[in-house]
C-alpha cells in the first residue's frame, strides 16, 4: 500500500478537508490532450510544459483505492509556523481530472488550479500534525542514515512534486510519529473536517460539504500513440500509462512476470540521490509471505542502447544502500524499451551485467513494446536475449 504526501497551504488545506479530496496542478495551465491525440496548447515545441503536466498526472495515476494520503502543510513564515504533516486519510478511488477551463470546482475558493485530484475518506484522522523538524531533521532515534525519510528530504532539496510517494518503511515511521504526537488518540469519524488555523489543528465538523465537481477519467494512450507516430518524445507519457495500468491484468503485468501477484507499493520518478537521478517506475511485489521483490524499471521511448545499463547499475547501488536495509527484498532490474534495438553487442552487455551480479540481483528482465496506430494499442512483451 503506497502512501502519498500532498503539499498544501492553509487555504487549500481547509477545502481539502471539508470536501474530502486531494489535488495538484500547475499554475494556470489547462490541458486538452487527455483522451485526445491532439493539443492546441502544447505542440511539439512546448514539450517540456506538456511533460511537466503529464508527470503530475502520473503522480496521481499511481494512487490505488485504499492507499494512504497524508498532507504536508507548508510553513507560514508570517505566523512563524513550521511545516507539518497531518493524517491519516485513504484514497476513496482512482484519481481523476477537472480541467482549468473556467468550470473547475472550487478554483476561486482555492485560489489556485488543482487539475489532478482524488477523493479521500478518513482512516485515522489526528488533530495535531508532526513538524517537519521532527520528521526530517531530528535524528535522536536514528542509528543509520538509511533510516531517514529520504523521499521527503529529496523532495525538499529539489523543491518539486506536489504529490510525493514515500516508501512503506518511511510511511510506517511518519505515521508512527503522527500517532505519538497525538498520544494515539484520533478524532471521531466525520463526513468532513476543517483546519483551525488559530490552534493549528484539524477538527471534526458537522457541516455536510458535498464534492460536486467533474470526475473525468485520465487516459494518456491516444496522446502517447500520436506522439510515437509523429516521432515526438513521450517518455513521461509512457511512465504515466504504466503507473496507471500496472497491476490491472494488462500486457505490462504479463511482461513483468507479476500477473496475479500483489503489488504492495508503486513509485514513479523515485529520487535516488541528491543529484537528478530518478528511477522512472519502481514496484514492490510480494510473491509469497517470505519473498518480496523490488523492481527498479528504466523506461525508454526509443530502442535500447548501451547507456541504459549504466543507469540501472546506479539505481541498484542506491537501492542496496538505502532501501534494502529497511525492507529486505530481492532486486529485479527491468528495462522497458521500444522494439528494435536488441543487437548482439547489447545482448553481450546484458549477459555481462547479469554475470557481475554475483547474487546481488536477479538477471535483467528486458521488455519491448510496440505501438499500433491502426487499432490504438500498446503491447508489452518479455524479450529473451
Amino acid at each position: 500500500m503506497t502512501t502519498h504526501v500532498f503539499i498544501v497551504d492553509e487555504t487549500t488545506f481547509k477545502y481539502h478537508l471539508r470536501y474530502m479530496f486531494a489535488g495538484t496542478g500547475s499554475r494556470d495551465r489547462d490541458i486538452d490532450f487527455n483522451n485526445n491525440p491532439n493539443s492546441t496548447f502544447y505542440p511539439s515545441i512546448k514539450h517540456a510544459a506538456e511533460s511537466s503536466l503529464v508527470s503530475m498526472m502520473a503522480d496521481c495515476c499511481r494512487i490505488r483505492k485504499g492507499d494512504y494520503i497524508i498532507f504536508y502543510l507548508q510553513a507560514n513564515l508570517t505566523k512563524k509556523q513550521e511545516g507539518k504533516f497531518f493524517g491519516i486519510y485513504k484514497a476513496a478511488g482512482d484519481a481523476f481530472l477537472d480541467r482549468n477551463d473556467g468550470n473547475q470546482f472550487l478554483i476561486n475558493q482555492l485560489g489556485k488550479n488543482l487539475t489532478f485530484r482524488v477523493r479521500i475518506q478518513p482512516y485515522e484522522v489526528y488533530a495535531k500534525g508532526v513538524t517537519e523538524w521532527k520528521a526530517l531533521d531530528e535524528i535522536r532515534h536514528i542509528q543509520s542514515p538509511y533510516q531517514m525519510l529520504w523521499s521527503l528530504i529529496y523532495r525538499k532539496l529539489k523543491g518539486n512534486r506536489g504529490n510525493t510517494m514515500i516508501t512503506i518503511y518511511e510511511s510506517e515511521r511518519l505515521i508512527d510519529l503522527i500517532r505519538r504526537e497525538n498520544n494515539n488518540i484520533y478524532l471521531s469519524q466525520s463526513q468532513s473536517y476543517d483546519y483551525d488555523d488559530t490552534n493549528g489543528t484539524i477538527t471534526s465538523i458537522t457541516s455536510n460539504y458535498q464534492y460536486t465537481g467533474r470526475i473525468t477519467p485520465m487516459n494518456i494512450l491516444p496522446r502517447l500513440i500520436s506522439k510515437d507516430h509523429n516521432n515526438n518524445a513521450y517518455e513521461t507519457h509512457l511512465q504515466m500509462y504504466i503507473t496507471q495500468n500496472v497491476g490491472k491484468s494488462t500486457s505490462i503485468d504479463t511482461a513483468l512476470g507479476i500477473l496475479g501477484l500483489n503489488i504492495e507499493w508503486i513509485g514513479n520518478e523515485v529520487s535516488c540521490g541528491v543529484g537528478m537521478q530518478r528511477i522512472d517506475v519502481m514496484l514492490s511485489v510480494t510473491e509469497s509471505e517470505t519473498r518480496r521483490i523490488i523492481m527498479p524499471i528504466e523506461l525508454k521511448a526509443v530502442p535500447a542502447n548501451a547507456n541504459n545499463i549504466t543507469q540501472i547499475k546506479r539505481y541498484i547501488d542506491w537501492i542496496e544502500q538505502y532501501y534494502i536495509p529497511n525492507r529486505i527484498s530481492t532486486i529485479q532490474p527491468v528495462l522497458i524499451c521500444k522494439t528494435g534495438g536488441l543487437t548482439n553487442a547489447l545482448r553481450k552487455q546484458f549477459h555481462d551485467f547479469n554475470i557481475s551480479a554475483n547474487g546481488r540481483y536477479l538477471p535483467l528482465r528486458y521488455i519491448e513494446y510496440t505501438v499500433n496506430l491502426s487499432n490504438n494499442t500498446i503491447n508489452f512483451f518479455n524479450t529473451p536475449y
